[in-house]
């Protein structure tokens, strides 16, 4: 990312362990043609991308292979970058530029 990009990047930073390797591979499912960095800190994974990240509960489910809730992942998300916006079927990290 270069550091324009990187003061546009919005992103979970979560938990390692098996929430975070399902939301790596979920992210890349619901957000095609985005490019992330996944920057493994050992107990921590960021995970960034310019603009807007979406985690779907239904793609996350399917990575989990089991029902998964957007609370459950709240408990393994231990910050962010960007402003998020939470609904029962989604999480959404994004960017508002002001005027």
């Amino acid at each position: 990312m270069t550091d324009n990009e990187r003061s546009n990047s919005v992103g979970p930073v979560l938990r390692t362990g098996e929430v975070a390797d399902a939301v790596i591979e979920a992210i890349q499912e619901d957000n095609p043609g985005r490019k992330f960095v996944i920057d493994d800190k050992v107990s921590y994974v960021r995970i960034e991308t310019e603009g807007e990240c979406i985690i779907r509960k239904e793609t996350l489910s399917k990575y989990m292979g089991r029902p998964f809730s957007i609370t459950e992942l709240e408990l393994d998300l231990t910050s962010f970058s960007g402003r998020v916006e939470t609904t029962d079927n989604q999480i959404r990290f994004f960017l508002e530029r002001s005027l």
